[in-house]
């Protein structure tokens, strides 16, 4: 047990989904898991333990933003011996060519700041994905047939932004899209020699303004948690 996360020993498993929402916790554990128990509740950010095809998967709420994310991939990392985090959730398109529910496999992170900031001081690093966990996702998406796009994304530490300046630099950079906890997951993935990726669904469009309304978006999230799941265990039938 620690301060945020009041799991057993055993509890979790080596490899866990995190979503933002806790709810969304609750949903891919109750649609992808057998077996899966409630192993953490503290504060309202639900974890879930299960079986999927046979291997043991933890699915645990993350909350919104790098701040929230850290505190949690932290103690599961150090306290419960995580090794494979990958996180699911919902990000908007900042390209033309990328559509409403298509997904992004992102290979690397860019922000402005992290919670990471402090100990890099005047360092820009780098934050980027594992690459066996990134091939095997991509492999896992072109085999279920989805439209899928592999680069780069913005973890924003803001949600309403107003740095349209801003937003058009990542643009012609080619950033696919934005959302706010990947980058952090990547720097502390990195620095404690665990394993990171982040799988997305496109909800919204930075440039069109297009977006799922709130009641499709959880039926539009079932390819991402499965290529993620893919991702983690290769060659599983």
């Amino acid at each position: 047990m620690t301060i945020h996360i009041g799991a057993k020993p055993g509890d979790i498993a080596e490899t866990v989904l995190m979503p933002g929402d806790p709810l969304r916790a609750k949903w891919a554990a109750e649609t992808f898991l057998t077996e899966s128990r409630l192993v953490n509740e503290v504060r309202g950010m639900l974890g879930y333990t299960g079986l999927w095809r046979g291997n043991r998967v933890t699915i645990h709420g993350s909350g919104m933003g790098m701040p929230s994310l850290s505190i949690y991939a932290n103690e599961l990392i150090r306290d419960y011996g995580a090794k494979t985090l990958i996180r699911i959730g919902s990000c908007g398109a900042m390209q033309s060519h990328v559509g409403l529910r298509d997904i992004i496999i992102a290979m690397t992170a860019t922000t402005l700041s992290t919670p990471s900031s402090g100990i890099f001081r005047e360092l820009n690093f780098a934050p980027h994905a594992d690459w066996s966990l990134l091939r095997a996702a991509v492999a896992a998406a072109e085999a279920r047939g989805v439209t899928t796009h592999v680069g780069g994304i913005y973890s924003s530490d803001v949600f309403y932004d107003e740095r349209p300046d801003l937003n058009e630099v990542m643009t012609r950079h080619g950033i696919l899209g934005v959302e706010m906890e990947a980058a952090e997951l990547y720097n502390l993935a990195l620095r404690h020699g665990a394993r990171a990726l982040a799988v997305l669904t496109v909800s919204d469009h930075l440039l069109t303004g297009a977006a799922l309304p709130a009641d499709q978006r959880q039926g539009s999230f079932g390819d991402m948690v499965e290529i993620a799941l893919h991702a983690a265990f290769p060659g599983t039938a």
